[in-house]
């Protein structure tokens, strides 16, 4: 029983660290409004993210980059008649770049962007709230790259990376209407010859629970900083002639760690919520003395979670990408490339209970099996003056997450990109970018099943819509 409780505290806790939701695409202004495309372009010193190869082609002693997003993602469940939508904080993922140039042929430099950043919020008393009511994600990556031009058409590229950040996630323990359905439950396991004997003393107490069947009687809060992990992002890229370009990297995967992350929970009234559940409890023990069967062994209790710590991991997948460019003119530049997700990697989320002498037993296994997955991206920029690009994109993101794993902490789905940009040069030295993107999913159907109170099977199911909404702003600098 206690063990069906922690497995509905943390069984999502971490997977949105990889904010699959929506792929956060936040690492460059210019390359936001082209469909982020870049592994097969020489972007200076933003190359560091996308291809470290790309940065032996800087033109420039030393290059500046630096720029905001703002993420407004929404969301909304329905199912039967009911229906409920987020409210979500806006997120602020940003990007800074720093390419320094140091022999003609060999380029270093450092860039501190958020990969995966993002957060939902659907309310503490909504139906779904056993799975989550709200969770928020900053992941930071800091890497110093090297890139080296080999020829003058092919370079390669290295960086270190350098990951950490923090997550934070409210669910509900117990949630609306949980507690009438153990009640009910309780009823029903009462043979039809002791039911004019034990059911008086359940009704006082139903009507007692009533009051939390619109509200979540208790819920947790957990809050966990990431330990510094490393990973490698490698590239290489050649020009083919003047209007031809390929490119190819590979960003390792990254196993993210949360060694001792707090737990608090919290409840609607504490005091009249523990004197019902002394109630119910005391109720069971008698059941049981009369030879009732099918109620919960030692009662219904709230784990003594907040007296300790929790410690879970999870890979962040590794990601290859293949590009190529085209300039048929010397205004037009053009690029396509395929990137692939290594989700797989993603088998089962493992959670652990600290101390372990007093809370190991509530240690939690959960089953995940996500799906490799591609995103096919395709960009355009087009140099109307010697002051100001303008540009478009689209892609196309493939979701990793089957049916019956679709949770709402993540209301994964398809999702199509649309994105526009524009750059203007004040100063010879100076650029302003603009972009705005658009990303729509292709709603869908899905559930997931956890434990309820009294350890059987309990599956919430439902159709989901999302889109985002992300406009940035971008600055870079060279000389």
């Amino acid at each position: 029983m206690k063990k069906a409780i922690a497995l509905a505290c943390l069984s999502v806790l971490p997977f949105y660290a990889a904010a699959e939701g929506f792929q956060v695409n936040a690492q460059s202004t210019k390359q936001a409004g082209m469909g982020h495309v870049g592994t097969a372009l020489k972007l200076g010193a933003e190359s560091m993210h996308f291809n470290p190869a790309g940065l032996a082609f800087m033109d420039k002693t030393i290059d500046l980059s630096a720029g905001v997003s703002g993420v407004f993602a929404h969301a909304k469940y329905s199912n039967e008649g009911y229906t409920a939508k987020t409210d979500n904080t806006p997120s602020t993922p940003l990007y800074f770049y720093a390419g320094f140039k140091i022999y003609d042929n060999l380029a270093a430099g450092i860039s501190l962007n958020t990969p995966y950043g993002s957060g939902i919020n659907w309310g503490n008393d909504w139906k779904g709230a056993h799975l989550v009511q709200d969770i928020s994600l900053q992941a930071f990556n800091l890497q110093p790259t090297v890139a080296w031009k080999i020829t003058d058409k092919l370079s390669i590229g290295a960086g270190l990376m350098v990951m950490f950040g923090n997550i934070s996630l409210d669910r509900a323990l117990i949630g609306p209407g949980s507690m009438t359905a153990v009640g009910q439950n309780m009823i029903n396991a009462i043979p039809e010859n002791m039911q004019g004997l034990v059911k008086p003393m359940i009704d006082p107490i139903m009507n007692e629970l009533s009051r939390y069947e619109e509200t979540s009687a208790a819920s947790v809060s957990l809050d966990g900083s990431s330990q510094t992990r490393f990973g490698f992002n490698v590239g290489a890229m050649y020009d083919i002639n003047e209007k031809w370009t390929v490119g190819l990297s590979y960003r390792s995967k990254v196993t993210a760690k949360v060694k001792e992350g707090d737990i608090q929970l919290c409840y609607a009234n504490r005091e009249h919520f523990e004197g019902v559940l002394q109630q119910i409890n005391t109720l069971i023990a008698m059941a049981k003395q009369m030879g009732i069967q099918g109620l919960p062994e030692g009662g219904i209790n709230v784990p003594p979670l907040e007296s300790g710590t929790f410690s879970a991991e999870l890979p962040l997948p590794d990601n290859w990408n293949v590009a190529v460019t085209y300039r048929p003119t010397q205004r037009w530049t053009v690029s396509g490339e395929v990137q692939f997700v290594g989700w797989n990697a993603y088998k089962s989320l493992d959670v652990y209970f600290h101390p372990d002498a007093e809370l190991g037993q509530y240690n939690i296994a959960a089953p995940k099996e996500y799906e490799n997955t591609r995103i096919y991206r395709l960009g355009a920029q087009y140099a109307t003056t010697d002051r100001l690009d303008i540009r478009f994109g689209a892609y196309f993101d493939e979701t990793p997450v089957k049916d019956e794993y679709l949770n709402p902490e993540t209301p994964s789905m398809n999702k199509l990109g649309l994105t526009a940009g524009f750059s203007f040069r004040p100063l010879n030295r100076l650029s302003v970018d603009f972009s705005f993107s658009y990303v729509q999913g292709f709603s869908r159907d899905g559930s997931y099943t956890d434990a309820d109170l009294l350890g059987n099977p309990r599956t919430f199911g439902g159709h989901y819509k999302a889109y985002a909404l992300m406009p940035a702003i971008g600055v870079s600098y060279g000389f």
